[in-house]
């Protein structure tokens, strides 16, 4: 079994494509088939760069602070030890952006349909793009399931844990 949320949900998007015989299960939460328009991608890349440029200027604590005050982080519990378990190494995050943000990766849409194990898509109800790829790529696989997580945005396992075990929990049991 794989699972991931968010960049960890496209890795193992990833990894069970390229090596479906080691994947049973598949638990993915605010995963992202990738951007299929190649100018939209190249654009986000950009937009990326900038980003890794600016992060590298500002250091982790401020780039944190900027990124947790995004619309779709609001509902996120003010949780000291969780954000004391972040990167602080802010060139570390900035080669993740260049060499793993979305831009970068191949839009996945058209080889979803080669994945046969059981797919779980979850995301928080209250993260409408990335509902839509749930459903997305939930409709894309031979076995996909989408559930949403009531309460929640995109880091549903952290604003709703309890709802987000139930959930996986059911999708394991059937």
């Amino acid at each position: 079994m794989l699972g991931g949320y968010s960049l960890g949900a496209r890795v193992a998007l990833h990894v069970a494509l390229r090596h479906p015989e080691q994947v049973k299960a598949l638990i993915l939460l605010g995963a992202s088939r990738g951007i299929e328009d190649v100018a939209l991608r190249a654009e986000r890349m950009s937009r990326d760069e900038k980003l890794a440029e600016r992060i590298e200027i500002i250091g982790t604590d401020t780039f944190l602070d900027e990124w947790l005050a995004q619309p779709m982080f609001s509902s996120l519990p003010d949780d000291p030890l969780e954000r004391a378990a972040r990167s602080r190494d802010p060139g570390g995050l900035a080669r993740s952006l260049r060499r793993s943000g979305t831009g970068t990766q191949t839009f996945l849409g058209p080889h979803l349909a080669s994945l046969t194990m059981p797919v779980l898509c979850m995301a928080g109800v209250l993260d409408a793009k990335f509902v839509a790829e749930a459903h997305a790529i939930a409709a894309g696989v031979t076995h996909g399931v989408a559930r949403t997580i009531p309460g929640a945005q995109h880091a549903a396992h952290l604003e709703q844990p309890g709802a987000c075990a139930e959930v996986i929990e059911e999708f394991l049991v059937a």
